[in-house]
């Protein structure tokens, strides 16, 4: 079993400008095959924007996506966790934050994400939620 967060995250998160629309993100998301995307600032971590957040937050509303920019829907509340922590501590985190995704940071700098699924993988890989994580996506 890994031991570091580092072992378990998905490396190389794409990262938006808070100012990208959110038409950026969605493209973003279909071509990486991903649902979230994290939100910088002035090159700072500022937020998170996950394909829930689009349809919630803008689309539901009839927001025109090509008008309503990151920086306005993303959840702006992070909690991080650092490459070198314990994976426990990341199971911990999300389960008393009830989080789906954690951002994971060396310093300031993002390097990863780690999500409810790629715990499943590490946890138990014949799990249901491993085996639909381990799924390409759907296109």
């Amino acid at each position: 079993m890994a031991h570091e967060v580092r072992e378990v995250m998905t490396e190389n998160p794409v990262m938006l400008k808070a100012e990208d629309t959110l038409v950026v993100a969605a493209r973003a998301m279909r071509d990486k095959g991903i649902g979230d995307v994290l939100i910088m600032k002035d090159s700072q971590l500022c937020g998170i924007v996950t394909d829930r957040d689009i349809t919630v937050r803008a689309t539901a509303d009839g927001k025109d996506p090509n008008k309503v920019k990151l920086g306005d829907i993303c959840s702006q509340e992070l909690v991080t966790i650092s490459a070198d922590r314990p994976v426990s501590e990341a199971i911990s985190l999300m389960r008393n934050k009830a989080l789906r995704r954690l951002p994971v940071v060396e310093g300031a700098k993002p390097v990863g994400i780690v999500s409810i699924g790629d715990l499943a993988l590490e946890l138990d890989e014949r799990s249901v939620l491993a085996s639909i994580s381990a799924a390409e996506p759907n296109a």
